[in-house]
């Protein structure tokens, strides 16, 4: 059994192939934390201890005792008002504005199967693989306020998921100021906090410091997950690498706002939080409302960074993406921003797609700028109308011109914004989220549509099947600026950052499921909503707006942390790199751009005969390397202060029979020393050939020792070794 409770004891314990997570109710109805690491037999409530804390509060009924406080012991749900001052989970304002609810354990059930989670995406379990459900109720008698705490188990990915939902069972209404959806409780331990900054166009770089007394937090109050901080968090013990030592994951699985919190408090223990932002945040609960913390994704690894990156892959590649494309291969695309911008016709589309059919591209997207009025980005969003005059025929005809050329059609929108210069906001201005009386922050000349109106989301929907009804197979999902007012003309202001995400849920959810042949993939300006919520309707994502090699060397590598390179989105552009103006070499350009959904992003008209040529020769070898990499276990092979001197990562099939490695040298010194890559995840006691030149290595010696690369000749030069099992 994943899930199970020993009545005397009052522990419950969720296993996993890798792991035992553990809490118990006790005597005083007290949800506390005993143990989540590596798999072990029996119970772990001696891990606790009691004394009297001094200035640390205990509940009313021990009287006198002063040796036991909430304030010091490890809690699944912490609240605001028990007398721990530790960040909470949950905090509740009653109908008078007092702040406070003591929770205590009421009952629980265990289920066969992975519960779901209305309008929220969630981690589901596959037909014949093993789940359960664990279902704990906690309930406040003051406000008549029920918390359930679901847990699912997926015991052969090492996953356990936590999410919340909190309901007013009570006869006044009462409002949630916080929400967080998963906690975990360390009594002791030193700790590194492993985090993914960055900005728009240089998104999730690693960072990791070691946790002292106090509080670090990152997240996003932007109404999305966001460029600056991925809602993604590793704790790491001090001395954990890539394959040694422990390290716990959470993955929010959610598209908006939210918050991480890592406290190191007085006694030196640590306290992991996370879940909704609280900016902004203020939801009332009318009695019988209720609300939904969106899903927390955790793994435990005793094996280092590598095997949870493992895990996490393998959950979302294959318990969060749906649909065709979550196992299907990804068609090769040549996508027109950068290669024309605005500056096209119908004539110039049919050119580029006969140009994209010789090279071997399996698809042409047709980005921004196609429908009426759309020459640059000041004007028409919402006006989902094709602009015939510049495309010289309807939208249905060029689709099924470009069919004939032998290639499926794409094409970008972003649904979920407005233009005050269109058709849609001289009809619907209260459609925008606009504060009234104040002037509207202009981000790339728009405005966000209110996704909590239904009329709204009903247009949205109608306009997206008015495309895809005319041939279109993939849509670019973009979203390319930052909430900064929160103002719905329904009302309800404190409910609308969540709201809105919901209701971007139930478009992508009306839509994939109308249209399941379709792709959608996710983009917020690049990299500003990569996270497992949209993966959950997009199975791939557009990593980065930069598509220069060597930035995107560290944004790919910061990514895998937590994320498929199945989901993955990127494409060799034209050098000069528009946003760096780098040079780099074509070959290299590609070998950093061959992940899961690969593609191209420049005038295939503009390229030399060499170009071409080689441009073919990448399709065809992307062609049969892609089954290893969108399925193949990925090893990050240099550490993050080795990526300024050389990055190296590798794919191995999940038999071990093949590895891809691939490894770029951004700068080439004078008498450089020679650079040696240790790959990993080869089967032990194998020999291996080189594909390319024949030769064969024993795989531990190549495990141990690694392998040289050639003394590179100019910057930015990249290496592929292609190995085979004998």
């Amino acid at each position: 059994m994943a899930a199970t409770f020993d009545v005397g004891r009052g522990i419950f314990t969720l296993t996993t192939r890798n792991t035992t997570y553990q809490m118990m109710a006790d005597s005083f109805g007290y949800l506390l934390h005993l143990y989540y690491g590596a798999k072990t037999a029996g119970f772990t409530d001696w891990g606790l201890t009691f004394a009297d804390r001094g200035f640390s509060g205990s509940p009313y009924e021990l009287g006198r005792d002063r040796t036991y406080s909430l304030d010091a012991l490890p809690q699944e749900f912490p609240t605001q008002g028990t007398g721990d001052y530790r960040s909470p989970m949950l905090v509740v304002r009653d109908s008078e504005g007092t702040c406070g609810a003591d929770l205590h354990y009421v009952s629980h059930e265990i289920t066969e199967g992975k519960y779901s989670l209305p309008g929220l995406p969630a981690v589901y379990a596959n037909p014949g693989e093993e789940a359960q459900t664990l279902a704990i109720t906690l309930r406040n008698e003051r406000l008549g306020l029920n918390v359930r705490l679901l847990y699912g188990v997926i015991p052969d990915k090492d996953i356990i998921t936590r999410s919340v939902i909190v309901s007013n069972n009570g006869e006044k209404a009462f409002t949630v100021q916080k929400l967080y959806s998963s906690c975990l409780d360390f009594t002791h331990g030193d700790f590194d906090l492993i985090t993914f900054y960055g900005r728009h166009a240089f998104e999730r770089q690693y960072q990791r410091h070691n946790l002292k007394h106090g509080i670090f937090s990152v997240g996003s109050r932007r109404g999305m997950s966001s460029h600056q901080y991925s809602p993604f968090i590793i704790l790491a013990g001090h001395d954990a690498t890539e394959s040694h030592g422990r390290c716990w994951g959470m993955h929010f699985v959610y598209s908006g706002g939210f918050c991480a919190e890592a406290e190191h408090d007085q006694y030196r223990q640590t306290r992991l939080i996370m879940g909704l932002a609280q900016d902004k945040f203020s939801y009332e609960l009318e009695p019988g409302e209720e609300i939904t913390g969106p899903e927390v994704i955790m793994t435990f690894s005793s094996e280092g960074l590598g095997k949870l990156s493992h895990s996490f892959h393998a959950c979302i590649r294959e318990n969060i993406c749906r649909g065709k494309f979550r196992d299907s291969p990804r068609p090769v695309i040549l996508n027109t921003w950068e290669a024309l911008y605005f500056d096209f016709d119908g004539r110039k589309i049919l050119d580029v797609a006969e140009s994209a059919k010789a090279l071997g591209v399996d698809m042409l997207v047709l980005d921004d700028g196609w429908f009426m009025n759309r020459n640059d980005d000041f004007r028409a969003l919402g006006d989902w109308k094709a602009d015939e005059a510049k495309l010289g025929c309807t939208l249905s005809e060029l689709v099924n011109k470009v069919k004939s050329i032998g290639l499926d059609f794409g094409i970008w929108v972003e649904p979920e914004m407005i233009s005050e210069d269109s058709e849609l906001y001289r009809g619907h201005r209260d459609w925008a989220m606009v504060i009234p009386g104040e002037k509207p922050v202009l981000a790339r000349n728009q405005l966000v549509l209110d996704l909590s109106r239904r009329d709204v989301r009903e247009y949205i929907i109608q306009s997206m099947r008015g495309i895809l009804n005319e041939g279109v197979t993939y849509l670019k999902w973009d979203y390319n600026r930052s909430i900064a007012e929160l103002y719905s003309h329904e009302g309800s202001n404190g409910k609308l950052a969540y709201k809105y995400i919901l209701g971007l849920y139930e478009i992508l959810e009306r839509i994939t499921s109308e249209y399941p042949g379709v792709l959608i993939e996710g983009c917020a300006g690049g990299g500003g909503r990569f996270d497992a919520g949209m993966l959950y309707y997009t199975p791939q994502i557009w990593c980065s707006d930069n598509t220069d090699a060597v930035d995107r060397l560290s944004i790919h590598y910061g990514t895998s942390f937590g994320f498929p390179m199945s989901a993955v989105a990127a494409h060799v552009s034209t050098c000069p790199n528009h946003q760096t103006g780098r040079i780099t070499p074509l070959s290299t350009r590609y070998t950093v751009s061959m992940t899961g959904a690969f593609g191209y992003e420049l005038d295939p008209l503009k390229l030399t005969d060499d170009e071409r040529r080689e441009i073919s020769r990448q399709i065809q070898q992307y062609k049969v390397d892609r089954e290893i990499i969108t399925s193949g276990l990925y090893y990050r092979l240099s550490r993050p202060e080795d990526i300024n001197r050389y990055c190296a990562w590798e794919y191995v099939s999940q038999d071990g029979s093949k590895a891809l490695i691939n490894a770029v040298i951004p700068q080439n010194h004078g008498n450089m020393p020679v650079i040696y890559i240790t790959p990993r995840g080869l089967t032990h006691g194998a020999f291996y050939r080189d594909i390319q030149t024949g030769e064969t290595y024993p795989a531990d010696a190549l495990m141990d020792s690694g392998f040289p690369l050639d003394m590179p000749k100019s910057d930015c030069e990249s290496f592929t070794l292609r190995l085979e099992r004998v």
